[in-house]
Order: C-alpha cells, then structure tokens, then sequence
C-alpha cells in the first residue's frame, strides 16, 4: 500500500521492546562528549535502535528528571555520561526492565552495569612520566565538578607522589573548561615557587593551562614546563598544543553499550577498559638518572 510505513513503536510496546536507547549527558559540546555522543548512537543505529538525547546541563532538568522521561517513552535501555542518579530512581528503572549502563564512574550501583576506566593507573602512569622527564614541582588541575573519574586521577596522582616523597599543589575550581585551566595557569605560576610538570584531569583544563602558561608567563613548553591531559580529544593532536595524553577507548565503550543493548539478559556488572598513554612534545623526554 502506498504510503504506509511500519510503526516499530507500537511494534515494541506489544513485543516489550521499543528499541529506543537514552543517553543522558551534560556537557554535550565539549570535544570528548560530543564525540563520544556521535560515536554511540551510530553504533546503535547501525544496529536497528533508536537513541534519544536527554541533555541534563540546565539544573532544572538533572539525571533523575532524564531517567523518569525515559520510562515514559519506554526506553530499553539507558546510558548515563553525565551525573549521578540516586538509588530510588535505579530502583524505580530496575522494577520496570529498564537497563541502566554508567560510563567511567568508579562507584559502584547496584542493578547497573558500570562501564569503567583505569583512572589511578592512568594517574600513576603521569606521575612517573613526570619524574623520568626531570620534573620535581608538580601541580594537579582539576575543576569544581567533583565527578567519580576526576576524583579518582586526583587521588592517585596526589598518593603517587607523596609515595615518591613530593608534595603536589593544586589547583580545583570552576567547571570542567578550558578557561578554569586557564585560570589554573594564573594561580599556579605567579608565584615564585612554578611547578615544572601539570597533570590536568581533561585535555581542555591542559590546553588552557598551556595557552595561559604561555601568553600570561612566557613559558614555553616542554622546555620550561611539561603538561599531561587526559581524554585525547582532537584538539590534543593540533600542533599548537601536542599535547601527551591518554586516549579513552570511545570506539570499545560504544561497542560495549550496543552488546548491552542488544543482549537477551541484561545483568548488572562491570566492563573495565584501558585508556592508552598517547606520548607527545609536551612532555620532555627522559632524562637520565645520574
């Protein structure tokens, strides 16, 4: 007939599928979140769903508010990159079949499955990156976000070198943005005492440090400063920055979210995944030990 097409929708609603998969995310536009976003829903449109984006930056509309819109459209599954949802609302998606998958948060909810990273081996890995290429004053820059992942490459940058007798300092304000690692510049070398080594929890924070180091103190890098990121977002690879980095493995994350998806049995559990040490010219090479 002419003109008809297929309402897969109600198809789903009597077969207890819809195909519909949320994605709850906040910060949307910065490069990695983009990207990830992209790299996701193609997978999953590729293999016959239908995603739908729940965008949590106002505060008005947070995780929880995106987990109730998705029981009403009957969501079969749902992947949370931004926030933190409260235990009622798992209980309440658990009950009605809804699966519920959280990347990178190193907590641990019962009822999801947690696709997660090696957040304090990544940090660990910087710190002795640091200390093979000569630096001894290091600072940590992170924002005000508080997220499990960030929080986690701070501590076990911090316990790294206090186990290696230093001391780091800090800075910790902001959102998680290229001006709050400009501002991080700003703080951590108008004094006397200027780290040499700045391992920065995203490669925004990195590119904004370097670009204030630069402009507002005339450092250069690496001569005069190493800097480490993390994300490996595109900007990481520009010349401009060259920035040393660990790649989150987005292609594997969005693969695991489609085999979640897809399966027949959805159990609650956790995919640990590597993020790689992407080398670059912003940090020295290594010095020896003489």
């Amino acid at each position: 007939m002419l003109g008809y097409h297929v309402n897969h929708l109600a198809r789903g609603l009597l077969g207890q599928r819809t195909g519909i998969v949320c994605i709850v995310v906040a910060d949307i536009s910065t490069p990695f979140q983009s990207r990830l976003v992209m790299e996701v829903s193609q997978k999953l449109q590729n293999a016959g769903m239908v995603t739908m984006i729940v965008n949590t930056a106002a505060p008005e509309k947070g995780v929880e508010h995106a987990l109730r819109q998705a029981l009403h459209y009957r969501a079969d599954a749902t992947l949370v990159l931004s926030g933190a949802p409260s235990p009622s609302i798992i209980a309440t998606c658990v009950e009605s079949g809804q699966r519920l998958i959280l990347n990178n948060r190193d907590e641990t909810v019962e009822g999801c499955h947690h696709i997660g990273l090696d957040n304090a081996e990544s940090a660990r890995t910087a710190l002795h990156a640091f200390l093979r290429a000569g630096c001894r004053r290091l600072a940590l820059v992170s924002s005000a976000a508080g997220t499990p992942s960030l929080m986690t490459r701070e501590r076990a940058f911090v316990e790294e070198a206090r186990s290696a007798g230093l001391e780091i300092m800090s800075y910790g304000k902001g959102p998680t943005n290229y001006e709050s690692g400009y501002q991080g510049a700003v703080a951590l070398f108008a004094g006397r005492d200027r780290p040499d080594g700045v391992f920065c929890v995203t490669d925004l924070l990195a590119c904004g440090l370097m670009d204030g180091a630069r402009k507002e103190f005339g450092l250069r890098v690496p001569e005069d400063l190493c800097v480490i990121g993390f994300d490996d977002i595109e900007q990481a690879g520009w010349a401009s920055y060259d920035l040393t980095t660990f790649a989150q493995p987005v292609e594997a994350i969005a693969e695991t979210v489609t085999t979640l998806c897809l399966e027949d049995a959805f159990e609650g559990g956790r995919t640990a995944l590597h993020a790689s040490f992407i080398w670059r010219r912003s940090v020295r090479a290594a010095r020896s030990q003489d």
